[in-house]
């Protein structure tokens, strides 16, 4: 089966080691209130910004966590495609984002949460555009901070995950839900767009198509070895539309 990934075009690094350079400016703390320079992904307060919390700074009486936001900027070209993505892996907390002036959705609130927004409105192919993004250390939601930023560690703030474009034919695979059974059924909810295309989908396994049991409702793979703590064997799927837009996602068989 012909496979076609979905491009990723990284705004940020892909990870500690591997880091691209924004413009930055923190609301309050250490160097704050001025245009500089910062690592993404990091954590600000690592990058010379903000101010420190310990997440039981509540224990003494008076203290009051740090609230200070990150306003974030850097420029990006997007190349010719059919349906843009925009992807944040992981921001402490709240983040709130902008491309060319234009706020791309609602404000998202959890810092550990990956979160996207679908920016094709937003999007010129070719032309250089602004990304903005503004993180909000603590949470306006008091939920979020009951259950994330309460706790026995540091508080940081920052866009402390990769950060890339999706870029996306017009029918493709947004999602997958997988329950693989030691048997080798392997049970899957596919997400599609349109949803009406989820019936042309085909699975392979480490590049080995596997069949369909309609009798069963699901896909059926012969003998796999199967996982547990001490031999955790993984298996590549990979889902396939009738496009050649696929989507991998590690699995391991178990009961």
């Amino acid at each position: 089966v012909w496979a076609q990934e979905s491009e990723r075009l990284y705004l940020s690094g892909t990870g500690p080691d591997d880091t691209k350079t924004w413009e930055f400016r923190c609301s309050g703390g250490m160097n704050s209130g001025k245009w500089g320079k910062i690592e993404v992904p990091s954590c600000w307060e690592l990058q010379g910004y903000g101010e420190y919390t310990y997440g039981r700074f509540y224990r003494k009486k008076g203290l009051k966590p740090s609230t200070e936001t990150g306003r974030y900027r850097t420029t990006f070209k997007a190349p010719k495609g059919d349906v843009y993505k925009l992807v944040f892996e992981g921001s402490m907390t709240d983040t709130q984002v902008w491309i060319d002036g234009q706020q791309v959705g609602p404000i998202h609130q959890g810092g550990f949460t990956e979160f996207s927004y679908d920016i094709t409105p937003f999007v010129r192919p070719g032309k250089k555009q602004t990304l903005e993004v503004l993180v909000s250390k603590e949470s306006a939601n008091a939920s979020v901070n009951s259950a994330e930023r309460r706790a026995d560690w540091w508080l940081f703030g920052g866009i402390y995950r990769p950060v890339y474009i999706e870029v996306l034919p017009k029918e493709y695979i947004e999602h997958v839900s997988i329950d693989a059974h030691a048997n080798g059924e392997i049970y899957a909810q596919v997400k599609t767009q349109p949803a009406s295309v989820s019936e042309s989908v085909a699975l392979s396994i480490n590049g080995q198509p596997v069949s369909y049991d309609k009798s069963k409702g699901c896909w059926v793979y012969p003998n796999p070895k199967t996982w547990d703590p001490e031999h955790p064997n993984l298996y590549t799927a990979t889902f396939t539309l009738g496009n050649g837009h696929s989507f991998n996602q590690k699995i391991g068989f178990r009961t």
